[in-house]
């Protein structure tokens, strides 16, 4: 079964997360490796994690990754959403 994860990338200056630009992402995968995979393969920027935030070969952006929760996260606005669609049908 695939999970939900919500992914904000952002830009570092001196090595921290500087949030002068971000985007966000809510990427289907089965496991949060599963989510950074998915984003590279969309970004073109492979990452690896320090234990705390994935970092992109050059270290000048980070990526941080939870699991989705529409309460926390639905407030955002996301540059890939993969959440699934609600049907309505209007019988009228």
């Amino acid at each position: 079964m695939k999970n939900l994860f919500f992914i904000e990338i952002t830009d570092t200056f001196g090595g921290e997360a500087n949030y002068s630009w971000v985007t966000r992402h809510v990427i289907r995968a089965k496991s949060e490796r599963g989510a950074i995979t998915a984003l590279a393969r969309r970004s073109g920027i492979r990452w690896r994690n320090d234990g705390y935030r994935y970092l992109s070969r050059s270290g000048a952006t980070c990526a941080f990754i939870d699991p989705y929760d529409d309460e926390a996260h639905g407030r955002y606005r996301l540059d890939t959403d993969e959440r699934p669609r609600q049907l309505s049908l209007n019988f009228n």
